[in-house]
């Protein structure tokens, strides 16, 4: 198995001051990943929450990019239906030139009703916009000189997009997915697959399962690297810390729950769900983890990004020195 983080920077403080530090310790602490053999880090991109998240996410993997030399710098994701596709474009192929071919362009649609009503862009028309903005940029990065492009949405006429991607034809385009359909279409379409932190652990079996099989059926070759599976990591050494990154792990359910999909989904809005029933996180000893994380192993996935609700480097270390060798390649 290969690992990487999952998440973005966040402020410790209100105001710039807060915000500087926090980004600050997220620069140190992905730097610190990069030394102890962490593959990726993929950033979230969320605008108007309070929470301090990133917001601007290529502009913190460009910074990141000649901060680091070897790891991957990944989006998770860039959602497409708020932003100019050729803008997005030129960006993404900067990023690329500028890390030697180390991005990862995850893209999706978005989800959250009022991070389109602050763009004034209706969360109807998420699907057309996305659908609409992937193929101007695969023409942006694919086609040799100058293109047109006349849309519902976008309209450009012989117009050309510098620079031009280290990775050809282009980075390599990640999608976050749940259902079965969505998932067969990202296989069908030359996406990798993004899986979400919360579905359990033979959720996640499955849909890997799905993806492999559809890749096989339309003759697409298939490597394990090519589905990153986010899980939740809260390392614990007595019953005191169990106790306490259980009730994190039910916080953690509580924000972001309504996002689970698939069977028993139903379960994260039940207000008598308890972390106790919850197998997605690798929550418990080192011992307990390499567990889970054979587990997931034997079921076919072998690239997981860690989101850890408290990050630090210690914990990166403590997961790169008492787990990682027990199951990275």
């Amino acid at each position: 198995m290969q690992f990487g983080l999952f998440g973005g920077a966040r402020a410790k403080r209100g105001g710039p001051s807060g915000d500087s530090h926090g980004y600050s310790d997220f620069i140190d602490y992905v730097c610190e990943a990069e030394r102890l053999g962490y593959r990726s880090i993929f950033l979230v991109e969320h605008h108007f929450t309070g929470h301090a998240q990133v917001s601007a996410s290529l502009t913190l993997l460009s910074y990141l990019a000649g901060r680091t030399n070897r790891i991957r710098l990944g989006t998770a994701v860039v959602v497409l239906p708020w932003h100019n596709p050729v803008l997005v474009a030129e960006q993404a192929a900067t990023l690329d030139l500028l890390s030697n071919g180390r991005l990862d362009f995850g893209v999706g649609k978005g989800y959250r009703d009022y991070e389109f009503s602050g763009f004034c862009v209706p969360i109807e028309e998420a699907t057309e916009r996305f659908d609409e903005a992937m193929e101007v940029i695969r023409k942006s990065w694919t086609s040799d000189g100058r293109f047109s492009h006349h849309g519902k949405r976008w309209n450009y006429v012989d117009v050309v997009v510098e620079p031009t991607p280290v990775q050809r034809p282009h980075p390599p385009f990640w999608l976050g997915a749940g259902s079965a359909e969505s998932i067969r279409r990202a296989a069908r379409e030359g996406y990798n697959l993004l899986l979400d932190q919360i579905a359990s652990t033979d959720l996640i079996i499955e849909r890997v399962a799905i993806f492999r099989e559809e890749c096989a059926r339309i003759g697409r070759a298939y490597d394990p690297m090519m589905v990153g599976v986010t899980r939740g990591l809260q390392i614990v050494r007595s019953s005191e810390e169990r106790q306490k990154a259980l009730q994190t792990r039910i916080q953690v359910i509580r924000n972001i729950g309504t996002l689970a999909r698939g069977p028993g989904a139903e379960r994260y809005a039940d207000p008598n769900f308890t972390a106790e029933d919850d197998d997605a996180p690798l929550l418990g000893t080192p011992e307990e983890i390499i567990a889970r994380l054979k587990r997931l192993e034997a079921g076919g996935v072998g690239y997981v990004l860690l989101v850890d609700p408290a990050p630090s480097p210690a914990t990166l270390a403590a997961f790169a020195r008492e787990i990682m060798p027990a199951v990275a390649s």
